[in-house]
């Protein structure tokens, strides 16, 4: 009997292939034609997201700051001219204080600490010096504010800086601390960092987050 030859007495069973066989896989494919499928078009943020990029920071190493301190406090105490005369230097959180007991003094003081600046390769545009005042007991003080970031007036100078270099493709905007310039040419991004390190601006400037 071949195996196809249905049973006495009992239904037909088949063991063999259906000729008509069927996908059991679900199709992934497009049902449209590949001409009339829509192209997926860039937007024009991921446009200027995918050209050169850089930011303009202002950032200021704390640890170093705080390096620069210490080694300044050690030479106020084994100086021989800073015997006695109470000099000092406290770190807060975003500035220094100087004390001593004369104005003399307390410009010596500034020189330490400006050199240990120099030494930490701290910027000495991150140093805001305020007038020296009186303390009370015979003593007097300056205020030293630590510049870090770039705020919005800083910022709008920045762009219109870039602005005015005329460079075809080149912009620029403030994002809150910093400032995002782009251009279709990367020769064109470090001619903008040329210009602005050539300004002498009163802030310390970086240049990070390269993007091709």
């Amino acid at each position: 009997m071949s195996a196809n030859t249905p049973r006495r007495g009992g239904a037909c069973k088949w063991t063999g292939k259906d000729s008509n066989l069927r996908r059991l896989s679900r199709r992934i494919y497009s049902p449209l034609p590949l001409a009339t499928r829509a192209p997926i078009q860039a937007s024009a943020k991921d446009s200027v997201q995918g050209m050169p990029s850089f930011d303009v920071v202002s950032e200021l190493d704390m640890q170093e700051v705080r390096n620069a301190v210490d080694q300044a406090v050690r030479e106020l105490a084994t100086r021989f001219d800073f015997k006695d005369t109470g000099s000092s230097i406290d770190l807060g959180k975003d500035e220094l204080t100087l004390k001593s007991s004369t104005e003399d003094r307390i410009r010596a003081v500034r020189q330490v600490i400006e050199e240990k600046f120099v030494k930490r390769k701290l910027s000495m545009k991150a140093l805001d010096w305020g007038k020296i005042e009186e303390a009370g007991g015979n003593t007097v003080r300056q205020v030293v504010k630590l510049k870090a970031g770039i705020d919005s007036d800083n910022g709008r100078m920045l762009n219109k800086r870039i602005k005015e270099l005329n460079l075809k493709g080149v912009q620029s905007s403030y994002q809150g601390d910093s400032v995002r310039v782009t251009g279709k040419k990367r020769d064109d991004l470090q001619q903008v960092i040329a210009a602005l390190k050539e300004a002498e601006l009163e802030l310390p400037l970086q240049f990070n987050n390269f993007r091709d």
